[in-house]
């Protein structure tokens, strides 16, 4: 996930990652597509990446990065809590605890 955040920042902005990314949409995006791609693509396909350079490997990953739409991946960050009703009061009727209750049933 830090590979993909830091690619993804190097293209669009760090700051735009760090604040308008979900990383929950973008772990279940994996997590939905990866078992396909397993199936689809022969593992070696994938030898090409062994044998890449880290600089290579950082030029294929920023190249990969410009052509996400950052839209599908967007927070959605929670509002503001909505304060607890408060607590009405039933005349005639106060609280007894059933710990107490139940003191007083055993001992009768």
């Amino acid at each position: 996930m830090s590979v993909i955040k830091a690619a993804l920042g190097s293209v669009h902005g760090a700051d735009v990652i760090d604040q308008q990314l979900s990383g929950y949409y973008v772990s279940n995006e994996i997590s939905t597509i990866y078992p396909g791609m397993k199936i689809a693509i022969k593992s070696d396909h994938w030898q090409v990446f062994h044998k890449m350079t880290d600089a290579q490997m950082v030029k294929v990953l920023r190249d990969l990065a410009s052509k996400v739409e950052l839209s599908k991946f967007k927070k959605h960050p929670r509002g503001p809590k909505k304060p607890k009703p408060k607590r009405k009061k039933i005349k005639n009727k106060p609280h007894v605890s059933t710990f107490k209750l139940l003191q007083e049933r055993n001992k009768q």
